[in-house]
């Protein structure tokens, strides 16, 4: 078989390492990709919101299967446009990565059918804004870009002027630019955040194993927000319980509902969720493997991921549940100083050899390029460095162990990624 995998970071990275372990993948390509793409298949310099190239491509090699990796692609409708051209391809359409691009479609989606989630209002204009706002009173809230910001368009307000800054910059600097064209206003919620991921064709879906990502750029989940710092599986933080619970009041009615809505949705189904008191709540939607959750679900996956995701696109999932061996896994981020802000480009990466025969480390790039032989940093994360153990804590232990081993001018990363499920205590009711 002859598979395409979209994109260039991390995720695209995991997604390839995987896929290239399947006895049905003779050859692999990868668009654009990155430096570590290179290495286990054949990258292909087009880029991924470039969907007529890429069809071009696709029809030219004629892929057994594509696999999309980034959300833009997805937005654009590029599995509308291989459908049409009868290609077999992994990600769900325009219609139903409305639940990504569209924070305002997400959130009446969940209204409509009362699946759990935040109290929210809409605006188009900073006055708009505004005025909801002095309605809300001083109460905190949480502002988003309503299109799709690279995981950046969030803004979570506890005090007036943080309000009127979000605002200023969404509405006035447009540093979301289209994304920005609109807000959702949203109650802050409390309690610990989760990522719960599942792979549907629509109708059938099977759920993969909790995880917790990393959002804040600083220790202690302080800073602005990141496209993820790091990540955990399993989720020490979901029992049992509440994850039946996710898939009884969110999942099902969520497949479900946009079955009634005229929606047929295939791929990953990803929910990003609160733990409050009140129970579990969407606090948005991804339609798309998330990043860096991809880098600690694989390296557990012990099914054939080729299989898996071709069916989810032939609408055939059923006998195909994704099998995973128990454990746990650690990603640790090392990311360009200054991001997620401005930061430089075209730092030379020494150590990536250094654990090259660990089984239980491994290295995802992410913003990385090779040249004559080196390798260098070319984007705000540059590698996720993922701990495979048999708990958390020799998870954490074996990430940090290569994280250390890897050095670059600049190099930041945060030093406590997974540190909360170490101590955390589930109540024994």
């Amino acid at each position: 078989m002859k598979c395409l995998v979209i994109g260039s970071g991390g995720r695209e990275h995991t997604l390839a390492w995987k896929m290239a372990q399947s006895s049905h993948v003779r050859n692999l390509f990868i668009a654009p990709g990155n430096a570590g793409t290179s290495e286990i298949g054949t990258n292909i310099p087009v880029p991924a919101e470039d969907v007529p190239a890429l069809l071009s491509l696709a029809q030219k090699e004629m892929f057994d299967l594509t696999v999309v990796g980034p959300e833009a692609p997805l937005s654009e409708g590029i599995v509308n446009t291989f459908q049409k051209a009868g290609l077999p391809v992994f990600g769900p359409t325009r219609e139903a990565a409305q639940l990504e691009n569209s924070k305002s479609f997400a959130k009446e989606f969940l209204s409509r059918h009362r699946i759990p989630t935040a109290d929210f209002q809409s605006a188009a204009s900073d006055s708009e804004a505004a005025d909801i706002l002095k309605e809300w009173g001083d109460k905190p809230a949480v502002i988003k870009a309503d299109g799709l910001a690279a995981g950046k368009g969030v803004f979570i307000c506890d005090k007036r002027k943080e309000k009127e800054d979000a605002l200023r910059q969404i509405f006035k600097e447009k540093i979301f630019g289209p994304a920005g064209e609109k807000v959702v206003i949203e109650e802050k919620l409390e309690g610990e955040e989760a990522s719960f991921l599942v792979i549907t064709d629509g109708k059938k879906y099977y759920p993969f194993p909790s995880a917790q990502d990393h959002k804040k750029i600083g220790e202690n989940d302080t800073g602005p927000n990141t496209g993820g710092m790091g990540a955990i599986v399993p989720n020490p933080f979901l029992s049992d319980t509440l994850q039946q619970e996710i898939i009884r009041e969110i999942i099902e009615p969520t497949v479900t509902g946009l079955l009634k809505d005229g929606i047929v949705y295939r791929g990953i189904l990803y929910a990003g969720l609160i733990l409050t008191r009140e129970g579990p709540r969407v606090l948005e939607f991804n339609a798309r493997f998330g990043d860096p959750e991809t880098q600690v679900l694989l390296p557990l996956l012990e099914s054939d991921l080729f299989e898996l995701l071709l069916s989810s696109a032939q609408g055939r999932l059923i006998g195909h549940e994704p099998n995973f061996r128990k454990g746990a896994t650690c990603c640790v981020v090392l990311a360009s100083e200054g991001y997620p802000g401005q930061y430089q480009k075209n730092k030379e990466i020494f150590g990536l050899k250094a654990f090259s025969n660990d089984k239980n480390v491994m290295v995802f790039h992410a913003g990385t390029r090779k040249e004559n032989r080196k390798v260098y940093t070319n984007g705000g994360r540059v590698l996720g460095v993922t701990g495979v153990g048999d708990n958390l804590s020799e998870a954490i232990e074996k990430a940090y162990r290569g994280v250390n081993k890897i050095s670059f001018e600049g190099a930041y990363f945060r030093r406590d990624i997974g540190r909360k499920g170490l101590t955390f205590k589930p109540s024994i009711c």
